[in-house]
């Protein structure tokens, strides 16, 4: 196993951003730590930004029904207040049909555009469905243990724990599987959260836009270190992948059984690591072995 290098930098967190410096002292990156810079509204993908343009159209088809109805809450009250005597007083008025079509056909209308939104979106976003590019998809196996992140590159022949590099502008094809209980697999800013079961796979295409850090995580409670099941998906232009590609392949350990067995014990990963091999049907045989 390929540890990490030993860390050059320090970062500072603030309520507002990261602040990073070198061993010189001189400052890297600044990053903000604001929510809409980190998640779903920030999105770094086809996916999420889909997802993002329909939570936006979603909250405005709703708030185009509450604003109104606080409004006239608030103007009614008003209106009708004990000191107005202006006010009609109709205690014998129970029908109008105007005000009886408006009633209901306002949120009828909600219902069709939220539906509608919610079936196109559904069919246009399905996880299983390949992203449309140029590129050649590239495979990436995921396995949940408890609690932390197993990705292996089957094409490649490496393998990670909770930092997961891929090529940036690459469409992802993710195929998921748990080696314990149920996860849930979750990049916010590439959107569309899937679950990893025992027993079975998953497929999942997710992309990145650009190069950067992209932190994902587990939204699914499945233990004590739960809360530390996190993970970073790096992407990088092509040419520094294949870079990193190279030097993982030159490490010495690979992930084969007993290496596996020893991963697969209930634990934390305190920092990311690497493999410069895997055994080729390690997937199949946790997919096989957790279905017995």
């Amino acid at each position: 196993m390929v540890e990490p290098e030993p860390g050059k930098t320090h970062c500072v967190h603030s309520s507002i951003s990261v602040v990073c410096s070198s061993a010189q002292g001189k400052v890297g990156e600044v990053q903000s730590i604001w929510p809409w810079h980190a998640g779903v509204l920030d999105p770094q993908g086809p996916v999420g930004a889909a997802e993002r343009t329909i939570l936006l159209n979603a909250s405005v088809i709703m708030l185009s029904v509450g604003i109104p109805v606080i409004v006239l809450t608030l103007a009614a009250a008003w209106w009708f207040r004990a000191g107005n005597r202006r006010a009609r007083y109709l205690p014998d008025w129970s029908y109008s049909g105007p005000v009886e079509l408006v009633v209901w056909s306002i949120p009828a209308l909600v219902v069709m555009f939220l539906g509608g939104i919610a079936w196109i979106g559904s069919h246009d976003l399905d996880p299983p469905r390949p992203i449309a590019s140029q590129a050649k998809p590239f495979d990436i196996q995921v396995v949940s243990l408890d609690w932390k992140w197993l990705f292996i590159y089957p094409q490649q022949g490496v393998a990670s724990v909770n930092r997961l590099v891929v090529p940036a502008g690459t469409p992802l094809r993710f195929s998921l599987t748990s080696a314990s209980v149920m996860n849930s697999f979750f990049v916010p800013q590439l959107g569309s959260q899937i679950y990893a079961m025992a027993g079975m796979t998953t497929h999942l295409n997710l992309q990145a836009d650009r190069p950067g850090t992209y932190p994902g995580l587990s939204a699914q409670f499945s233990g004590d270190g739960f809360s530390d099941m996190r993970f970073d998906v790096v992407a990088m232009p092509p040419e520094r992948f294949d870079d990193w590609l190279k030097t993982t392949r030159a490490g010495k350990d690979r992930l084969d059984a007993a290496g596996y067995a020893a991963l697969a014990k209930p634990g934390i990963a305190l920092l990311p690591a690497s493999y410069a091999g895997v055994d080729n049907e390690l997937f199949e045989t946790i997919l096989h072995d957790t279905a017995k």
